[in-house]
This record gives structure tokens, C-alpha cells and sequence, in this order.
């Protein structure tokens, strides 16, 4: 007779850091908005959030996994708050102008399909995140953290040696590749999640 594994309670720090993202979500658009995208101060704010949600995202899943305190609420609550946040900066950043729509649009549908399709079957099946889903990742917040600082604006300091002008072209190249990224992941877990159906099918007959 096996042991059950006892229950973990809903209430732990990694839930509670994804829901403190999930949170962050109006508050961060709100500040990427402020006077249409202009104001330097409420960009730097925005940053700043973006920032926090990116390092909360990534340490959550690993005190998670690290102290066995992975929950049914935690798996689905984390991807949620993940999309979230990249979600409203590529809308937030359509919006001021720093990405075209059809980039933001594209994406959105991409991410939201995999999310919901990772959901609906987390019960029966785990589709754990690949290698290149997890750089696309990386590649979506570095982009997405270097557009959101008013680089464009006039009236920045020249703070840095590198133009802000030229560090938001690059940002721009960052943003090509993750795009590229997110493509081609989309369609490596969507052609992996059609092979687990087939298989499990096919194990039921």
C-alpha cells in the first residue's frame, strides 16, 4: 500500500509571487501609458515592474520545483501571469508606437493557443517547456525590458556612450529574433503536443 503524498496548501511564496505578478499586470501598463508614453519617469517605473516580474517569474518555478510546493493552482496560475505581463508590453508598446500591431497581434495568438492548449491537458499529460521555448523567453524579455525605457526620447540624458537611439534599433533586433523564436517553438510544441495525442490514443485502443 503507497503512502499519499500530503496535500500542498495554495498558500506558499512561489503562488504568492505569481499572483503578486498577475497584480502587477494594470499597474505596469499604467505606467508604460502615462502621457501617451512620453513621460520618462513613468517609462523607468514601467521598467522597473517589468524587471520584477521577469526575476519573480523565473525564481517562483524554481523555489516551486527546489521545495516540492508545486501546486494544481501554481501550474496554472504562473503561465497566466507570465503571458500577462509579456502580453500587455507588447500591447502597451503597439500602442506608444515602438511595435507594429500585426508583430503584437502574432505573437498574442502564438502564446495564448500554446497556453490554453498546455491547460486544458496539464492533468493528463505535462508538456514541460523546451529548450528553445525557454530562450524564447529570454529573448521576448530582453526585448521587451530594452523597448519599454523611453530610449527615443529626446530629452533622456545621455546617461550612456551608446546612443538611446541606437540602443533601441538594437532592442529592435532582439525583438526579430524573438519573434522568430516564438514561430518556430509555437509549431515544435504544437507538432510535439500532436504527438503525445496520437500516442496516447493509440495506447487507449
Amino acid at each position: 500500500m503507497s503512502e499519499t503524498q500530503p496535500q500542498v496548501s495554495n498558500l506558499n511564496l512561489p503562488n504568492v509571487l505569481t499572483t503578486l505578478r498577475i497584480v502587477m499586470v494594470p499597474f505596469f501598463g499604467w505606467a508604460l501609458l502615462v502621457d501617451g508614453g512620453d513621460s520618462i519617469l513613468w517609462r523607468c517605473v514601467a521598467y522597473t515592474l517589468f524587471v520584477v516580474a521577469m526575476i519573480t517569474d523565473k525564481i517562483d518555478g524554481d523555489i516551486a520545483r527546489a521545495r516540492n510546493l508545486v501546486t494544481d493552482f501554481g501550474k496554472i496560475a504562473d503561465p497566466i501571469a507570465d503571458k500577462a505581463i509579456t502580453g500587455m508590453a507588447f500591447i502597451g508598446l503597439s500602442i506608444v508606437g515602438d511595435i507594429w500591431w500585426w508583430v503584437t497581434i502574432v505573437v498574442l495568438v502564438r502564446e495564448w493557443s500554446v497556453t490554453l492548449l498546455r491547460l486544458s491537458v496539464a492533468k493528463r499529460v505535462v508538456i514541460a517547456a523546451a529548450n528553445l521555448g525557454k530562450l524564447k523567453t529570454t529573448m521576448q524579455a530582453l526585448a521587451l525590458g530594452g523597448l519599454v525605457l523611453p530610449l527615443r526620447d529626446p530629452d533622456l540624458p545621455d546617461a550612456l556612450e551608446v546612443p538611446g537611439e541606437v540602443l533601441f534599433y538594437v532592442f529592435q533586433a532582439c525583438l526579430v529574433v524573438a519573434v522568430a523564436l516564438t514561430l518556430w517553438s509555437g509549431y515544435e510544441f504544437f507538432r510535439d503536443a500532436w504527438k503525445q495525442r496520437r500516442a496516447l490514443g493509440a495506447g487507449a485502443r
